[in-house]
């Protein structure tokens, strides 16, 4: 891709940092590199580049998620990822499918960001309830399920939640509140809810490869580039749980899903 200047390399650069320190524990911030992508790829090579950016990030997520299973190897609740996995996998597929239509001219392109921008703010609206519905379990602390006991209706929502997620990783790279959502209703704590996702969307990820190399949004030259953005994603998610630590993590998710919000809209212009 020699269209890419060294400024877009710069900014794919920061996207993959801030995608490696969602994988790590920042909820959200991975969002904002799906933005980040779409829009750097849309500016150096035209509305085509709108589709190329879900293939070039991939292995970039592959990366970030290797990271963040290593470093939450011991918080992984596999029951919920057995239970999630195969209605991702069937969501994965449609989304496939349907992905193919956006292929067809410049117009469907163009729908495509119109979606991938409509994907951000709906998962930023996610994201929101998410919180709202961590400050109610909170406070509810008695309701939540406790000796491995699995809440009711959790076959259901997996169902819902996992298939919903599918379409929504394939098409936007842009899952993880859904997948979040589910997790937080079934009442994970914390690392394990870190140390579920990260395996949920490592095995997700992996097997999108096929599917986006038959796509063609995949090739060795997005390979290329690719490669050199796994550093920055494995740093950001190596690094993230320091980060947690010592940084004003409010202050930082208030940015980021202000800037989120600011590139959906912008897709959807």
């Amino acid at each position: 891709m020699d269209e890419l200047s060294s400024t877009h390399s710069a900014l794919l650069a920061v996207g993959s940092f801030i995608m490696g320190m969602s994988k790590g524990g920042i909820p959200g911030a991975g969002n904002l590199t799906v933005a980040i992508f779409a829009l750097v790829l849309e500016d150096a090579l035209g509305p085509v580049g709108v589709p190329l950016s879900v293939g070039l990030l991939l292995p970039v997520l592959i990366s970030a998620d290797m990271t963040a299973t290593l470093v939450y190897r011991k918080h992984t609740d596999w029951g919920y990822v057995i239970r999630l996995l195969p209605f991702f996998l069937l969501g994965t597929l449609l989304g496939w499918w349907v992905f193919d239509y956006f292929q067809g001219g410049d117009d469907r392109v163009a729908l495509l960001k119109v979606l991938i921008g409509a994907i951000l703010l709906s998962m930023t609206v996610l994201h929101f309830g998410l919180k709202f519905q961590n400050s109610r379990k909170s406070k509810l602390t008695s309701e939540s399920p406790s000796n491995g006991e699995r809440p009711k209706g959790s076959i259901s929502l997996g169902v819902f939640f996992g298939s919903l997620g599918g379409v929504a990783t394939m098409l936007a790279n842009a899952a993880g509140p859904i997948a979040q959502l589910y997790l937080l209703v079934m009442g994970l704590p914390k690392y394990a809810f870190i140390g579920t996702s990260a395996w949920l969307f490592l095995i997700v990820n992996i097997f999108k490869v096929p599917l986006m190399i038959d796509l063609k949004i995949i090739t060795l030259e997005s390979m290329g580039v690719s490669a050199w953005m796994f550093i920055p994603a494995m740093i950001g998610a190596a690094s993230a749980p320091l980060f947690v630590k010592f940084l004003n993590q409010k202050l930082f998710e208030s940015l980021i899903w202000f800037f989120i919000v600011l590139a959906g809209l912008r897709m959807l212009v």
